[in-house]
Protein backbone atom coordinates (compact mmCIF):
# COMPACT_ATOMS: atom_id res chain seq x y z
CA UNK A 1 0.00 0.00 0.00
CA UNK A 2 1.47 3.32 -0.99
CA UNK A 3 0.17 5.41 2.17
CA UNK A 4 1.56 2.79 4.79
CA UNK A 5 0.17 4.62 7.67
CA UNK A 6 1.99 8.04 6.88
CA UNK A 7 -2.14 9.22 6.19
CA UNK A 8 -5.91 7.62 5.82
CA UNK A 9 -6.82 6.10 2.92
CA UNK A 10 -8.85 8.45 0.72
CA UNK A 11 -12.57 7.62 -1.07
CA UNK A 12 -13.28 8.82 -4.20
CA UNK A 13 -16.63 8.77 -5.88
CA UNK A 14 -17.77 8.00 -8.96
CA UNK A 15 -17.15 11.26 -10.70
CA UNK A 16 -14.11 11.78 -10.18
CA UNK A 17 -12.87 8.24 -10.80
CA UNK A 18 -14.81 9.33 -14.46
CA UNK A 19 -12.45 12.42 -14.58
CA UNK A 20 -9.27 11.04 -13.09
CA UNK A 21 -9.43 7.51 -15.88
CA UNK A 22 -11.29 9.24 -18.71
CA UNK A 23 -14.08 6.63 -18.67
CA UNK A 24 -17.87 7.11 -18.15
CA UNK A 25 -19.53 5.25 -15.29
CA UNK A 26 -20.67 2.65 -18.14
CA UNK A 27 -17.32 1.76 -19.11
CA UNK A 28 -16.27 1.73 -15.08
CA UNK A 29 -19.15 -1.08 -14.25
CA UNK A 30 -18.20 -3.55 -17.27
CA UNK A 31 -14.72 -3.31 -16.70
CA UNK A 32 -15.00 -3.75 -12.98
CA UNK A 33 -17.68 -6.87 -13.97
CA UNK A 34 -14.41 -8.43 -16.39
CA UNK A 35 -11.99 -7.81 -13.74
CA UNK A 36 -10.05 -5.45 -15.55
CA UNK A 37 -10.70 -2.37 -13.20
CA UNK A 38 -10.36 -2.18 -9.27
CA UNK A 39 -13.79 -3.05 -7.48
CA UNK A 40 -16.04 -0.28 -5.51
CA UNK A 41 -15.89 0.25 -1.60
CA UNK A 42 -19.45 -0.28 -0.62
CA UNK A 43 -20.53 2.82 1.76
CA UNK A 44 -23.00 1.00 2.94
CA UNK A 45 -25.34 -1.89 3.19
CA UNK A 46 -28.28 -2.98 0.99
CA UNK A 47 -28.11 -2.56 -3.09
CA UNK A 48 -28.85 0.97 -3.80
CA UNK A 49 -25.71 1.77 -0.92
CA UNK A 50 -23.34 4.22 -2.82
CA UNK A 51 -19.70 3.10 -3.64
CA UNK A 52 -16.62 4.29 -4.02
CA UNK A 53 -13.17 3.97 -4.70
CA UNK A 54 -9.79 3.66 -2.92
CA UNK A 55 -7.66 6.37 -4.05
CA UNK A 56 -4.63 4.73 -4.14
CA UNK A 57 -6.27 1.26 -6.23
CA UNK A 58 -7.02 4.36 -8.62
CA UNK A 59 -3.74 5.30 -8.88
CA UNK A 60 -2.54 1.98 -9.44
CA UNK A 61 -4.64 1.20 -12.17
CA UNK A 62 -3.46 4.57 -13.73
CA UNK A 63 0.38 3.81 -13.64
CA UNK A 64 -0.01 0.25 -14.85
CA UNK A 65 -1.73 1.38 -17.87
CA UNK A 66 0.99 4.00 -18.52
CA UNK A 67 3.83 1.46 -17.83
CA UNK A 68 1.80 -1.11 -20.23
CA UNK A 69 1.51 1.36 -23.09
CA UNK A 70 5.10 2.39 -22.71
CA UNK A 71 5.84 -1.32 -23.16
CA UNK A 72 3.94 -1.21 -25.95
CA UNK A 73 5.60 1.46 -27.49
CA UNK A 74 9.26 0.32 -27.41
CA UNK A 75 8.07 -2.95 -28.46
Amino acid sequence: MANQGTYPARLIRGREVEARVGLRTTAIREKVKRGEFPAPVPLGTGPTSPNAWLEEDIDRWISDRVEASRKESAA
